[in-house]
């Protein structure tokens, strides 16, 4: 199994994320129970790297995302994290072809595309066809559940077996979101739950393996609440082929022994 390792960008720092709220995310300041210098992002990546031994990054570059700076901003800071060699996922408000190259010449070799800035399904289309699926990835953004777009994108309604399953009439499903992914070319797709992340309450195994069910030409990836090996195991039986994780890194429930124990995990 893929174990990602994730650092969030804002202000210049590597900020510890919890629960989606961006503006009250703190720098980060320690790694399996070590000190680095807080919010410095290199050194993070490097411990994730050398001491922890995870073999891919995500920088996700938060001010982008909300569009309050252009992509380039952390631009150095994506080239000196990419200059330690492992692949590099980046997500960076990422929206169309130009954006996307621009990402690949910081050095990422994945570029992630958030439906949470996803202007058209068109758009997706476009990168895939322009970076190629094998360097595009895309992030179904959600929180508890329920998928975060644009109000213009066309999105399929909710089934009326899952409004009685306590889902409002107004709701996406994400399954449908998946497949509208795959068909627009995406080969690999992140399931992240926003109010998962930092909490320490568990990924949602169960929508994973629905997902891995009507899509099962996708290459899945879990984010946001990934507390220990077991809930990685859990992941894997569900159909992911890996998880990005950042919390249980950086507070020590997931050390080396265990990232080692889930990259031989089939």
């Amino acid at each position: 199994m893929r174990i990602v390792g994730v650092i969030d960008l804002r202000g210049g720092l590597a900020v510890h994320a919890r629960g989606g709220r961006r503006e009250h995310y703190a720098p980060v300041s320690t790694v399996a129970g070590a000190t680095i210098a807080a919010g410095d992002a290199v050194d993070l990546a490097h411990a994730y790297v050398d001491v922890l031994g995870i073999g891919e990054l995500y920088v996700a570059d938060l001010d982008a995302i909300e569009g309050s700076v252009t992509p380039s901003i952390h631009a150095d800071v994506v080239t000196r994290i990419a200059h330690i060699g492992v692949p590099l996922w980046l997500d960076a408000g990422i929206w169309s072809p130009a954006h996307a190259a621009e990402a690949l010449a910081t050095g990422a070799t994945h570029v992630v595309v958030g439906l949470e800035t996803l202007p058209s399904w068109g758009a997706l289309a476009d990168i895939c066809r322009h970076v190629g699926p094998a360097h595009t990835v895309f992030s179904l953004d959600l929180r508890n559940g329920i998928p975060i777009a644009p109000p213009n994108l066309r999105l399929a309604p909710m089934h009326a077996a899952d409004q009685e399953n306590g889902r409002g009439a107004d709701s996406i499903l994400p399954e449908a979101v998946a497949v509208r992914a795959a068909e627009a070319g995406a080969a690999s797709l992140i399931v992240l739950d926003l109010a998962r992340v930092g909490s320490g309450m568990g990924p949602d195994v169960a929508l994973v393996s629905r997902i891995a069910r009507v899509a099962p030409g996708l290459e899945l990836f879990a984010g946001g609440g990934v507390r220990s090996a077991e809930d990685l195991g859990s992941l894997a039986g569900a159909g992911c082929a890996g998880a990005l994780v950042g919390t249980a890194l950086q507070d020590g429930r997931l050390r080396a022994a265990g990232v080692a124990a889930a990259r031989r995990r089939p």
